[in-house]
């Protein structure tokens, strides 16, 4: 039986190349984002590549919803193996709020989608991964998980709250066979939705390749050897 991976957010540049990279390897690829038409496109996509594709339209920050989808995913392809959460940059970068302008209410939704979401992602998929003895639970955030960018308190406060669980989580999982890692990115990334929509001038310096990114996960996924890894762009 192949290995399945679900790619939760995903979108045209990280999520794309995660699907693309894993898919190379053999796993069937599930695709969840909001927007039907462009989950489905991408889904599309992978399937004309020869890789075994499906689509699966969710908020991800609704976490009944995904529950459901998660249920629909191993109906479709019979388990999973492997899920990546990184929802793409249009759910958040319009919700950013600088420090000294922080409030409480501009926490709640980055909560439930970078906090609430992924534990009950997480929490849905992980006792079947533990029964096999095999998994892992990839998670991609910004590099304000655990460097300052005071423009971006709300976003940072909220990702390294994620960055926080998923390390117990790491610890937690040693020696059971299934393994938790977190991918920061400390930069923006080309050919992703959210550089379409703001502009490269939305992300200072220069853009990092979805690719390299997809390579970092899928090192990490083999060899499991540390819990997180910080790519940055590489200097002009």
């Amino acid at each position: 039986m192949s290995k399945t991976i679900a790619v939760i957010g995903a979108g045209a540049g990280l999520g794309q190349a995660v699907a693309r990279r894993f898919g190379r390897e053999g796993f069937g690829v599930a695709l969840v984002a909001r927007t039907e038409a462009k989950v489905t496109a991408l889904a599309d996509e992978l399937r004309a590549e020869g890789i075994d594709a499906a689509a699966f339209a969710c908020d991800v920050a609704d976490r009944v919803a995904l529950k459901r989808t998660i249920a629909a995913i191993t109906e479709r392809f019979g388990r999973i193996d492997v899920v990546e959460f990184a929802p793409t940059g249009l759910d958040w970068m319009g919700r950013v709020t600088s420090a000294v302008e922080l409030t409480v209410e501009s926490l709640e939704y980055l909560l439930d989608l970078l906090v609430r979401a992924p534990i009950e992602l997480f929490g849905a998929v992980l006792p079947d991964m533990l029964a096999r003895g095999d998994g892992a639970l990839l998670m991609g955030t910004g590099g304000s998980a655990s460097v300052a960018y005071p423009q971006m308190s709300n976003i940072g406060i909220a990702m390294a709250a994620a960055r926080s669980y998923l390390l117990n989580l790491n610890a937690a999982l040693a020696d059971t066979g299934v393994y938790a890692g977190l991918l920061q990115v400390g930069g923006g990334i080309a050919g992703s939705d959210a550089i379409r929509e703001y502009g490269k001038n939305a992300v200072p310096g220069a853009l990092i390749d979805p690719a390299d990114l997809a390579q970092t996960y899928w090192d990490m996924y083999i060899k499991r050897d540390r819990f997180d890894e910080f790519v940055a762009p590489a200097p002009n």
